[in-house]
């Protein structure tokens, strides 16, 4: 080297850009399993949210035909002839087509307090084969005859 003259370095070396694509793709993993996490509990969420609706609805639908037995197994078919049997037709259509195909409800009374129970399979957002989940609404349909507000 002659004396006076500075060496400088110009661009990048190899192991410079190497260092920066690994920092690049960590934090690339990391925002894609947080989006996935995202994707897990927001369909979790939207699971109970449609349990909720069914249940509410059911129970508007107890309330409205108060007289009938709301507490049978669901039938077959639905029958636009006879409401207790359509409404119970259709909250087991809506718990099928909106929780899938191994939801379940029910519907039981103990002294004018009906308890709707749906349970639904939640295994995508537990990380688990079978984590099973439950909504359950309960509510009193009638004012008991001896009792004062």
């Amino acid at each position: 080297m002659k004396a006076g003259m500075q060496s400088s370095q110009e661009g990048m070396t190899l192991v410079e850009v190497l260092v920066a694509l690994v920092i690049l793709g960590v934090g690339l993993l990391g925002a894609a399993a947080f989006q996935l996490n995202a994707l897990k509990y927001t369909d979790s969420a939207r699971m109970t949210s449609q349990a909720s609706f069914i249940a509410y609805d059911m129970l508007d639908r107890i309330r409205a035909n108060a007289v009938a037995d709301y507490t049978i197994a669901p039938p077959a078919s639905g029958n636009p002839d006879v409401a207790r049997d359509q409404d119970l037709f259709d909250f087991n259509a809506n718990i099928v087509s909106s929780l899938g195909a191994t939801a379940t409800g029910s519907v039981t009374v103990n002294q004018q307090v009906y308890t709707i129970t749906i349970n639904w399979d939640d295994s995508r957002a537990a990380n688990t084969a079978d984590s099973r989940r439950s909504f359950v609404l309960t509510s009193r349909t009638a004012v008991d005859p001896g009792a004062t507000p």
